[in-house]
């Protein structure tokens, strides 16, 4: 079983708000996951971004892999452990 960190949406129609997963790399984007890492909401002004580092941290040491979008989201919070390791 491969282990992939990505977002999961959630919201209404026209209303995104995405949660930050770690789940099975064949699992559908809105299945099943093993672990809620944070939250993305597009819609704030700034969007605002929250992300739990030390549960992110435990899942890529476990072999986790992180999605692109993921990855974009950790560099521009500024999770420099997270990002350097999986650059």
């Amino acid at each position: 079983m491969s282990v992939r960190i990505r977002l999961t949406r959630k919201g209404a129609k026209k209303r995104p708000f995405y949660r930050i997963v770690a789940t099975d790399s064949e699992a559908p984007r809105d299945g099943r996951f093993l672990e809620v890492l944070g939250y993305y909401d597009p819609l704030k002004d700034p969007p605002h971004v929250h992300i739990d580092e030390d549960k992110v941290h435990k899942w890529i040491q476990r072999g986790a892999q992180l999605s692109e979008t993921v990855r974009s989201l950790l560099r521009k919070k500024g999770v420099s452990r997270v990002a350097s390791q999986t650059s």
